[in-house]
């Protein structure tokens, strides 16, 4: 009896298989028959799928570029003559004509915070010994962290006997750029030496009071 069922099992799993391979071959040899021009077809689907993903990547630019001028649109119509007015411009329309085409309008606010310290630290006439022993440190600070050697004394002396001489003019005397010399201005102006005129510098009275000694 089990030798019957053993047989039984093998007749079976040898149909099945035999199924399986008149299911499979013709299958596998239309393959073989189509590989030639689906190998021909892989540089075209590669393109067709590059092609779209252009596509899609112009029409979201394309969108993008629609939701920006719909918001400067907007804004643009939610602007008054009081604001053309806070801007600097003569009316309305000459705001709106300022304005570019596409991106977003910003309105800002400006607000005094407070005096400018500087203008306070510069009035000073008098320096006591610990005023001018920090501003001499301060000032050594200064030479030793640059590059072309020390130059603040030089400066100040410059301005001191040029007042309202223009920065390119005072940069030329010592062989300097404009723009260079101009932030090492800067630098004396924070630490309340120097003043700006419209024209140039000059010293202020804390400057002078320095180099008095």
């Amino acid at each position: 009896m089990a030798r019957a069922h053993a047989a039984n099992a093998c007749a079976q799993s040898d149909s099945i298989k035999g199924l399986a391979q008149s299911i499979a071959k013709p299958a596998y040899h239309r393959l073989l028959t189509a590989e030639p021009a689906l190998r021909r077809a892989v540089p075209t689907l590669i393109i067709a799928f590059l092609i779209t993903i252009c596509l899609g990547a112009f029409v979201q630019v394309i969108d993008q570029s629609r939701q920006k001028r719909a918001a400067m649109k907007r804004d643009l119509s939610a602007l008054t003559e009081q604001d053309a007015h806070a801007a600097g411009f003569a009316d309305l329309p000459a705001l709106r004509a300022a304005q570019p085409r596409d991106g977003q309008l910003y309105r800002i606010r400006l607000r005094v915070a407070g005096p400018d310290p500087r203008v306070e630290l510069r009035s000073r006439a008098r320096l006591d010994a610990a005023e001018r022993a920090e501003l001499a440190k301060r000032l050594d600070r200064l030479d030793r962290a640059s590059h072309i050697g020390p130059w603040t004394a030089t400066v100040l002396d410059l301005i001191a006997g040029n007042p309202g001489t223009r920065a390119p003019d005072l940069a030329a005397r010592l062989g300097r750029e404009t723009l260079p010399f101009k932030r090492d201005v800067r630098k004396l102006k924070e630490l309340g030496l120097t003043e700006s005129l419209p024209v140039g510098y000059r010293l202020s009275p804390r400057g002078e009071a320095y180099l008095r000694g």
